[in-house]
């Protein structure tokens, strides 16, 4: 896909690989529409980067937030031609025993629903052109339990199926679903993690992730036919071989 011209959606966009995502599809001239529940953030970083760029304050677990928003995207700029569905959140870090279990199901409400409910509704918008990419922003708790991370490691694998699901559904209708997961990114949520102490991943050093510019080269790159071979299913940046291919090595 030719970037250019191509309207972009990006969820919980004010900040980390988000905020990191949009500067680097705008450099490659898309229309940006960004959507996030941080209004004062998202409205700098709508300024900063000027040009076709719409900003939603937008709760991605309400279903009806979100359809209102890619409608009038798709109004404003005639198409959706990617969704990138990054909005997630962390919280509760705990143990099972001791988690909130409003605090648990919050994040099923983001991590899952709100993958679903921007899913949902660019589908239609996407299938009434030429198709379409969704690319979901995955993990490695997908595949490997942690201790305390009981709610992200449900939520991630949750969202593996979902894009499984997807392809299986969707690529006959011209529509390209991947999924990424960027290993450790040094943005806010690993502050949270490394506040916490529990499990090993609090234990890394800052300098062992990697700087969130990493992954949003990386989402540029998985809409391009090159990241066709890993259709309806997921991209590791912690591999050297796709570290390469994004031109990172």
């Amino acid at each position: 896909m030719d970037i250019k011209g191509k309207t972009v959606v990006i969820t919980g966009a004010s900040r980390g690989i988000g905020a990191d995502a949009a500067r680097v599809f705008a450099q490659a001239g898309s229309n940006l529409a960004l959507l996030a529940r941080s209004t004062d953030s998202l409205a700098a970083l709508a300024e900063e980067l000027g040009g076709n760029t719409l900003a939603f304050a937008c709760d991605v677990s309400e279903p009806a937030a979100v359809a209102a928003a890619l409608q009038k995207v798709h109004a404003d700029f005639g198409s959706i031609d990617v969704l990138i569905n990054n909005a997630g959140i962390i919280d509760p870090i705990a143990r099972i025993e001791d988690a909130d279990p409003a605090a648990w199901g919050q994040l099923m409400d983001i991590n899952i629903k709100g993958v679903f409910n921007g899913i949902h509704a660019a589908l239609p918008l996407m299938k009434s052109g030429n198709g379409g990419t969704i690319i979901n922003i995955g993990s490695g708790a997908a595949y490997s339990a942690l201790e305390g991370w009981s709610a992200y490691c449900t939520s991630k694998a949750g969202v593996l199926m979902l894009t499984k699901a997807l392809h299986l559904e969707e690529a006959s209708n011209g529509i390209r679903v991947l999924s990424l997961s960027p290993g450790t990114v040094a943005t806010e949520m690993q502050r949270k993690i490394k506040a916490s102490g529990i499990n090993a991943v609090s234990q890394l050093d800052w300098n062992d992730h990697v700087p969130a510019e990493w992954p949003a080269k990386t989402l540029l790159w998985m809409c391009s036919s090159d990241a066709d071979e890993f259709l309806g299913d997921e991209v590791s940046l912690r591999l050297d071989l796709i570290r390469r291919r994004v031109g990172l090595l």
